[in-house]
């Protein structure tokens, strides 16, 4: 895990002089994410710039420091992330007579990128984000992993790309068109978070998830190619054959996850995991203990809001972390520790978001034991369908597609009034209930869409909502999918936690040198379990507790949802921000603090 930065100046008789300069200031920016050691490269020709942050985990001697390059100096790449299966890769490139001079994965990707060119990325499991320069071919290849667990955003002018783990990097080192995005804007507003692949600012984009840009100075067109999509695979999942019993389905089940977290403890340092009374992340426990010989170190958060009541997770985490043998450690917070630390919170809160806050304790108490690497159970509710979504939307639909045409005028009519004493989200049920799209909008939303002239300025409203189409676009990635199941997993992931619960986890980790791994949302476990969801035996996450335990505990079984719940509305507004329902009055103060917290150039 790492932070990168590169820049390449692809146009004619561009002044170069500045790449130094922009490479320097993207390094320190960056620091956070990797404090074990920095490494800068620079072409002779002062066209391209490579720069890299290290947190040492794999091959954590000099041989795995970056940028790295092949040994002829053809190719070179500043890297972030874990490639999971890169031994077994290692092996095969071995036999293929390739020679290594590390034990990393980065040499990995650069000796496959060199055999097997750009269609090599598909053979990579793990999550990443990479710029690779080809000295040959005299071009910049860019890649994000298939379910966009790590960033990666770009900024072009035409003449010069600029690349970096974060928006902030690139608004810190500059060069990009920092004028307002409509799109970012009002996504941030309608969701809670800002929607890829627009950021707040109209010359920063976010490269997608599962795709590669390649651009060369030959011909500087970007050329943008898809290599995995969700949706898709989810389709074809749709297709395969299904068990037939449910013992059947608990083992391909079982075997699936002990695959996923076998390959996730892949590490030359400890791994340590963030433990919720919840299933997915004591599912996780349970199998990860079994892949080390000293007890695994496992966190939670506890509040004393909390205390007392359901939501206090701790009682039950450390009863489990108990019975599994771990040595876990419960960190407690107060408003004061919240207080605190906020203006560091939003320093490194990369782009706006109202979740986060959580992973960011529980990811410094991790961190301040010496931990560089922790597993999250991230990913299991989009899988197995733990969100009440899961049976809602398909019910919604139903029930409200034949009233469809009485939406908007119902909507006009009662939105005025209704938003008085009820959530305003159910003026808009008859008029966007009627598809999975917009019944998910009505979910997920934050503030509706009629709504949102009163916070901006109408006309980035229009212009935002225009871009982002979200109606169009929700209902366009399930559109080929008949599985229920799978279409409302596929808006979960694609939406919910690529762009929220994923992002948060980066920048909150990161904010704490600190690598957080996601057993739970991995292509090969998708292309195993996917099958089984949309079949009569389908595994549900009590499913999973019972494959990964074998006998779980009742009281695991029967514990209420929870999640790392944290006291946001309570302890994360002001008195200019508490009104309106919700999470409402944390999204505008965060929308205000994160751009006031803005790195100096």
């Amino acid at each position: 895990m790492c932070g990168i930065a590169a820049i390449f100046k692809y146009g004619q008789n561009i002044e170069t002089a500045d790449i130094p300069q922009w490479i320097a200031v993207a390094n320190r920016i960056l620091w956070k994410r990797g404090p074990d050691g920095e490494g800068t490269w620079l072409s002779e020709d002062g066209a391209i710039g490579l720069t890299h942050r290290r947190l040492a985990i794999i091959d954590t001697t000099a041989a795995g420091a970056q940028p790295m390059a092949t040994p002829d100096g053809r190719l070179r790449i500043v890297y972030n992330g874990e490639i999971y299966n890169y031994k077994e890769l290692r092996h095969d490139l071995k036999s293929r007579g390739c020679r290594f001079l590390s034990n990393s994965d980065t040499e990995v990707i650069l000796h496959l990128y060199r055999e097997e060119g750009p269609d090599s990325i598909r053979r990579l499991r793990g999550m990443y984000a990479f710029a690779l320069w080809d000295e040959s071919k005299q071009g910049l290849f860019l890649a994000r992993d298939p379910l966009g667990i790590k960033p990666l955003y770009y900024s072009d002018n035409g003449h010069t790309i600029r690349v970096a783990s974060q928006v902030k990097t690139i608004l810190a080192a500059g060069g990009a068109d920092t004028s307002l995005e409509p799109a970012g804007h009002v996504g941030y507003f309608l969701w809670g978070y800002v929607p890829e692949p627009f950021t707040l600012y109209k010359g920063i984009r976010s490269i997608p998830a599962g795709s590669t840009l390649w651009i060369g100075k030959a011909d500087p067109t970007i050329e943008h190619r898809v290599f995995y999509s969700l949706p898709e695979q989810l389709r074809r999942a749709a297709a395969k054959q299904i068990p037939t019993s449910e013992a059947e389905a608990k083992e391909r089940l079982k075997a699936a996850l002990e695959n996923s977290v076998r390959h996730h403890m892949v590490s030359d340092v400890p791994v340590g995991l963030f433990l919720s009374a919840g299933l997915d992340s004591t599912s996780i426990a349970i199998l990860a203990a079994r892949q080390v010989t000293e007890p695994l170190r496992t966190f939670t958060l506890g509040f004393e809001q909390y205390k007392g009541t359901l939501m206090d997770e701790t009682v039950s985490a450390e009863r489990f972390a108990k019975m599994l043998h771990c040595t876990h450690e419960t960190r407690w917070m107060s408003i004061e520790d919240f207080a605190a630390e906020l203006p560091k919170i939003f320093t490194s809160m990369d782009q706006p978001s109202i979740d986060g806050i959580n992973t960011y304790f529980v990811s410094m108490a991790a961190s301040e034991t010496g931990l560089k690497v922790v597993l999250s159970g991230l990913g299991g509710d989009e899988l197995l369908g733990g969100y009440p979504s899961f049976s809602q939307l398909p019910k919604i639909v139903s029930l409200i597609r034949p009233l469809d045409f009485l939406g908007k005028p119902f909507r006009v009519v009662t939105a005025p009034w209704l938003r008085h004493f009820t959530s305003p989200k159910f003026a808009g049920l008859l008029e966007y209930g009627g598809t999975l799209g917009g019944a998910y909008l009505l979910r997920r939303g934050l503030f509706m869409p009629w709504e949102l002239p009163i916070i901006l300025d109408p006309d980035m409203v229009r212009e935002g909502w225009r871009s982002l189409d979200p109606l169009i676009n929700l209902n366009k990635e399930v559109g080929h999918l008949s599985c229920d199941h799978h279409r409302v997993s596929a808006l979960e992931t694609i939406f919910y936690m690529r762009n929220m619960l994923l992002r948060d986890t980066d920048w909150a980790g990161m904010a704490h040198s600190l690598e957080v791994r996601v057993p739970l949302v991995d292509v090969e476990l998708i292309d195993k379990v996917a099958p089984l969801m949309c079949g009569p035996m389908r595994p549900d996450k009590k499913t999973m507790i019972q494959a990964a335990w074998g006998q779980a505990p009742e009281q695991l079984l029967n514990r209420p949802k929870t999640c790392f719940s944290f006291p946001t509305r309570e302890w994360g507004v002001t008195e200019t921000t508490t009104k309106g329902r919700g999470l409402r009055g944390w999204a505008l103060e965060v929308y205000r603090q994160v751009q006031r917290y803005l790195p100096d150039e």
